[in-house]
């Protein structure tokens, strides 16, 4: 079993892959804010409190990190409708650098990071580890810097480095202005859910299954990128017509009334490459 430090454990993926490594055996150290700790819904783990993972020193990290084993550090700036073009994308890369840093000074074994499927070149469609990265936003080019960097960084240190990309995932603890929140909320009320026209296709995957991937993929000895995907392709007028259905509603699903986004790709869709454990 190892001694895992994780950051981002109260949020939409981090408790639910704290759970799992918990329940897998493994000692814990959660770095959270003050007054969160309700959020860990009962998880048993040490804690840590810093009132900004980002803004800590890689001297603040070395001395928190040592005598752990592995990080996963799943921390990032997310707020809907912002996140994509923030200038909070820096602080994220800059405060990921200082940890990393830190890493290397505590001895690390294996350090375990979150990405995202935006870091490809999303007009190939199928995208695999292979796929050549071309981010569009300041989002997506925050973390392909800090991929590469950390890539380059961690090899000369000898610490094992996993980048693991994430799809499109919903789910337990979801924001509520995302698409699949928003859906349950109008269709539950009795309310139109108004759409675009729903023909773009995205790889959805529930956020228990992405954390079961991501736990795998964590204990495993794979280095360098993988997907946290379904690998499935759905449109988005399928996904919503099956969650309509679990109401009896699909009367309240309004497509076409939002515009579609001309700039969206017309499809994403994860190729899953396993790990060895």
């Amino acid at each position: 079993m190892s001694r895992i430090l994780i950051t981002g454990a109260t949020g939409f993926v981090g408790l639910p892959v704290a759970q799992k490594l918990a329940a897998a055996g493994h000692e814990l150290t959660c770095v959270i804010r003050r007054g969160t700790e309700g959020r860990l819904e009962g998880l048993t783990t040490q804690i840590v409190f810093c009132d900004d993972v980002f803004e800590q020193s890689s001297d603040w990290w070395t001395k928190v990190l040592t005598g752990h084993d592995t990080v996963v550090h799943l921390a990032w700036y997310a707020e809907p409708g912002k996140y994509l073009t923030s200038e909070r994308n820096l602080d994220c890369l800059t405060g990921t650098l200082s940890m990393a840093k830190g890493a290397v000074a505590a001895k690390l074994r294996r350090f375990v990071a979150v990405g995202t499927c935006f870091e490809y070149d999303l007009t190939v469609g199928d995208l695999s580890v292979d796929t050549p990265l071309a981010p569009k936003t300041p989002y997506a080019a925050a973390k392909v810097a800090t991929f590469l960097m950390l890539k380059s960084w961690f090899a000369t240190a000898d610490i094992e480095f996993l980048w693991a990309r994430l799809f499109y995932l919903y789910g337990a603890r979801e924001d509520s202005r995302r698409l699949v929140p928003y859906l349950h909320n109008q269709l539950s009320r009795g309310l139109v859910a108004e759409l675009t026209s729903g023909n773009a296709v995205r790889d959805y995957l529930d956020v228990a299954a992405a954390a079961d991937l991501l736990v795998k993929d964590i204990m495993s000895i794979c280095i360098g990128p993988t997907n946290i995907c379904s690998g499935k392709a759905v449109t988005i007028r399928a996904l919503a017509e099956e969650i309509a259905d679990q109401y009896g509603r699909r009367d309240l699903l309004k497509f076409g009334v939002r515009p579609d986004n001309l700039t969206d790709p017309p499809r994403v869709v994860g190729l899953r490459k396993e790990c060895t454990t």
